[in-house]
């Protein structure tokens, strides 16, 4: 079945680069370096992948995502495990909902950690957007889920659980509320037909944009260093300090950060413990929302500082025991 799926994947790869070699022959010619020539070439190639991804999790999230989104709010003593595995799945903001949830006092602290820790924003759809890496894409999310699953019923257990899942105010509170927009201001709550397709195209021009910045700067990093075996030595290669500096980096409320730092992994720049890390912490527009909505400050920044320690913690201990060869 594994050669099977390296075997198609393979022929996948053969035809997108077939069909994108007249565009390689004419960015060839323009007056730049090679490493600028080839991130150019490595991001675009990336751009059918990426749109095939995106259309697939669109339609998932408009046939399944009220049952998954349910799931998770309605699970009560299976919250953690329901809500890390929800947000395993690269739907589009399902911290936000999470959040929302949370601020409602519909799930408990456990599972909207679980859901943090577990979510990988634009991970999963960079990993599978370059097929010789595919492989990478299970580790990263059995870890995450690991780490989510035990960390959050830890939370429940030390803190406290309660949540209002029988309260009926509640319920039609939730129900009514507006949910925020997501990325590419995405409309979470009640999915469009014409999201199906709008919203991949708009997704995917974004996330190539943040593709595209992120690959010529680590280019230029590799040429600097004399190739990819010697870019570690920007980025506190095997240090310590590294799954500290990616799970800080990981807290900005953006899916570009995400993307840098997958890209960074995949080339070699950091360490599985320091993407496991920095994925960890990033739960994306999921801490705006609980900014804004959460009444309790003090709660909202125990939130952060539990979600940092998690992750450097989980990132500092897959580090010294496990390193992948890329």
């Amino acid at each position: 079945m594994h050669n099977i799926l390296v075997n198609f994947i393979s022929g996948i790869n053969s035809l997108n680069n077939f069909v994108f070699s007249p565009i390689d022959s004419l960015i060839e010619k323009l007056p730049a370096s090679d490493w600028l020539i080839d991130a150019i070439i490595d991001s675009i190639h990336m751009l059918p992948f990426l749109f095939a991804i995106f259309v697939v999790i669109e339609v998932v999230e408009y046939f399944y995502s009220e049952k998954i989104n349910k799931l998770a709010q309605y699970s009560e003593k299976l919250g953690p495990l329901a809500g890390s595995l929800a947000a395993s799945f690269p739907q589009c903001g399902f911290s936000v909902i999470a959040s929302t949830l949370y601020t409602k006092k519909m799930i408990t602290k456990g599972t909207l950690l679980a859901v943090y820790l577990s979510t990988s924003d634009e991970a999963i759809p960079v990993i599978l957007a370059e097929p010789s890496k595919i492989g990478l894409v299970v580790p990263l999310l059995i870890t995450k889920i690991i780490i989510a699953i035990v960390a959050g019923y830890a939370i429940d257990f030390i803190m406290d659980k309660s949540v209002s899942l029988k309260n009926p105010e509640v319920k039609k509170n939730i129900d009514n509320d507006a949910m925020h927009d997501g990325c590419c201001h995405h409309h979470l709550h009640e999915p469009r037909l014409k999201d199906l397709i709008l919203h991949p195209v708009a997704h995917t021009l974004n996330v190539f944009i943040f593709i595209l910045i992120v690959t010529v700067g680590l280019n230029f990093l590799i040429f600097k260093a004399g190739g990819e075996e010697n870019i570690g030595q920007y980025f506190l290669h095997n240090s310590v300090f590294q799954p500290v500096i990616t799970a800080i980096a990981g807290l900005i409320p953006n899916c570009a950060i995400s993307v840098a730092i997958t890209l960074m992994y995949l080339k070699g720049a950091i360490s599985f413990g320091s993407v496991i890390s920095g994925l960890c912490s990033s739960a994306g527009l999921g801490l705006l929302v609980l900014f804004k909505r959460n009444e309790s400050i003090k709660d909202t920044l125990k939130i952060i500082v539990i979600l940092l320690f998690i992750s450097i913690f989980s990132g500092i201990l897959i580090q010294f025991a496990y390193s992948p060869a890329m």
